[in-house]
């Protein structure tokens, strides 16, 4: 288990590196061509996503078409937030707002899956979103569109987690993985058109590696799961918190003050919060819950394959 566990906190801090290159690229390409090209090279993981028993048609093959489109608008949505977020804010802060991602999964869970939530979990619910009004502090200072992406990003991740709660259980790996793509690719690609600017040979570098360190990422983490149960590789994505301060404070000179720190720890509080007690609930949880990255592979939990010295009788 603790080889799964080292491979869940690997691939976190590839996420981090590849929302670090969208960092880089400074706004010098628009948002819909960096979302386009990160998916296109997120296609490299296709290969190691795919099972024995699935086939390349798979891919466009979906049980639910209505929630298989759904979430390739969501995943669109949030990756163009996601590049939106990193471009204007500091690391820490766009990973902050993000965060929020599960508590924007209960209100949707009690709406749409009429799932029962007690006050522990609201409680949760309600941490957050002071922790995310400390972090913003209107009327204090000025919001930028960053902020409205980060929040979008993380609201259209919780979207595709309960779409994958609806939906998962009865597809292919491959479909739902490749769902998170074609989305950015089709819809991005479609958008770029217009305003396409020729990357130099840098912006191609950081371009690359904010798609294949997000491929590579995914690919560690389905490793991971067959390693380590889901409870255990899930709570390791708030390291990214740590690699985002580290390079906004060495690589970015970003400050993170005071209020802004108080926020970010209230945030993934509650975060933690909420998935303990779905832990506890054996509420079904994706293998992943970040967005920030082009097709991140979210995998319920009842599709992940037991590690070997489990007896639970589940495969991929």
């Amino acid at each position: 288990m603790l080889n799964g566990i080292l491979l869940a906190f690997a691939a976190y801090a590839a996420f981090a590196f590849s929302d670090a290159c969208v960092k880089f690229l400074d706004g010098g390409l628009s948002p819909y061509e960096i979302a386009f090209f990160g998916a296109v090279f997120g296609l490299a993981a296709l290969p190691f996503m795919k099972r024995g028993d699935e086939h390349w048609r798979d891919i466009f093959i979906t049980r639910n078409k209505p929630m298989w489109l759904l979430r390739t608008i969501m995943a669109t949505s949030g990756v163009i937030g996601s590049v939106v977020a990193f471009t204007y804010l500091s690391m820490a802060e766009a990973f902050a707002l993000i965060f929020l991602l599960p508590a924007f999964v209960t209100i949707l869970s009690v709406l749409f899956l009429k799932e029962q939530v007690g006050w522990k979990r609201w409680s949760a619910v309600l941490i957050g979103f002071i922790g995310v009004m400390i972090v913003l502090r209107p009327g204090f200072r000025e919001l930028s569109l960053g902020h409205l992406g980060a929040l979008f990003a993380g609201f259209s991740g919780a979207v595709g987690i309960v779409i994958l709660r609806v939906m998962g259980k009865h597809e292919k790996r491959i479909t739902l993985y490749s769902s998170g793509l074609f989305g950015p690719i089709i819809i991005c690609g479609l958008l770029t058109v217009s305003n396409y600017a020729s990357p130099s040979a840098e912006q191609w570098l950081y371009l690359a590696g904010y798609g294949l360190l997000a491929a590579l990422a995914n690919i560690l983490l389905m490793v991971a799961a067959q390693r380590a149960p889901a409870s255990a590789i899930a709570s390791p994505q708030y390291s990214q918190m740590i690699w985002a301060i580290l390079f906004g404070y060495l690589v970015f000179h970003d400050t993170v003050d005071l209020p802004m720190l108080t926020g970010i720890v209230l945030i993934i509080i509650s975060g933690f919060f909420t998935f303990v007690r779905e832990e506890k609930r054996g509420v079904a949880k994706p293998l992943s819950v970040a967005t920030s990255e082009p097709g991140p592979v979210l995998v319920p939990e009842e599709a992940q394959p037991a590690p070997a010295d489990e007896t639970s009788g589940k495969s991929m």
